[in-house]
């Protein structure tokens, strides 16, 4: 017996029959819903994304084309992932600067953005209010507390920039020439890099 469903909603994803998908969700080709999942209202993936086992995205989140979330990995309102992001398992969103049980905060969400092709690696914070720039890699375990660079190498708690990666997610010697695909990048600024052309 299959434990894949045919959800008429979408009939270009793959949903598994332990995931919920509320009303008022959209969901693009190709996308694969996995183990005890909950999208949320409001939400919309885009094509090719990767929910896996334990994820809940929403309410009202925007994930883009080809974005993996690894198990166990919580997407609240106020966050949005452009394409290609890759959030690792455990990694952890908030929306709310300084929550307190007893006092509702909902009307203070702190909006948070992902640029394309981020990596977050597992069991890593983000704070919201924080934009974490294109290409750039948080490791494993730490806490971003302030906006990211692109292409920047986030370690520690609080997260620190300590190197920069390509867009493959290489880490980047003095030439800044990417050892996977011989491109080659530029600092422009003390703390910005770009893609030479």
């Amino acid at each position: 017996m299959s434990s894949l469903r045919n959800d008429p909603r979408f009939p270009d994803a793959t949903i598994h029959e332990s995931a919920y998908v509320d009303e008022n969700v959209t969901i693009g080709p190709g996308s694969r819903i996995w183990h005890f999942c909950h999208v949320l209202p409001g939400t919309t993936l885009g094509r090719n994304v990767v929910l896996g086992q334990n994820v809940m995205a929403g309410p009202n989140v925007a994930i883009g084309d080809g974005c993996k979330l690894q198990n166990n990995v919580t997407v609240y309102e106020g966050v949005t992932l452009e394409p290609d992001v890759f959030c690792g398992p455990s990694c952890v969103f908030t929306n709310v600067f300084n929550p307190r049980a007893a006092i509702s905060r909902m009307s203070e969400l702190r909006k948070t953005l992902v640029r394309r092709g981020a990596t977050i690696g597992a069991n890593a914070t983000v704070v919201c209010g924080v934009t974490i720039g294109e290409y750039a890699f948080v490791a494993a375990g730490a806490t971003v507390t302030r906006d990211v660079p692109a292409y920047a190498m986030m370690m520690g708690v609080p997260a620190r920039r300590v190197g920069w990666v390509s867009r493959s997610g290489e880490k980047l010697g003095g030439d800044l020439v990417c050892p996977r695909t011989g491109e080659r990048y530029r600092e422009v600024a003390a703390d910005r890099l770009e893609l030479a052309t």
